[in-house]
């Protein structure tokens, strides 16, 4: 039930993090205003505590494992908000990513 768990966590995480960094984007570089860039610092601020659920007590290996959750997950907010259409070598290099993930996080360890 742990990797479940952990699974649940890192997608929560990146919609937070990934919703906020486009919050605060679309504030600025789309001039939406202030209201849009607090709800984006709010959302960041919301991911840095879903972060600390994993799991696994290691801060390194969790972000380090979040990092290519981070980078599929932008493939595909980037798709489903603003159109944007991933070519053959992101969509590999987003697997490549996932793969760590399950390397980073779920390789038997033995301990």
């Amino acid at each position: 039930m742990l990797p479940l768990r952990s699974v649940i966590l890192f997608l929560l995480a990146a919609l937070f993090e990934i919703g906020g960094a486009w919050l605060v984007w679309q504030g600025v570089r789309e001039h939406r205003g202030w209201a849009w860039i607090g709800a984006g610092v709010l959302a960041l601020g919301v991911y840095g505590f879903v972060a600390t659920l994993q799991p696994d007590a290691n801060f390194g290996r969790i972000l380090a494992a979040y990092g290519g959750v981070f980078v599929a997950g932008s493939l595909l907010w980037g798709m489903a908000l603003d159109g944007y259409r991933p070519d053959r070598f992101d969509v590999a290099g987003a697997l490549l990513c996932l793969a760590g993930v399950a390397v980073i996080m779920y390789a038997p360890r033995g301990h």
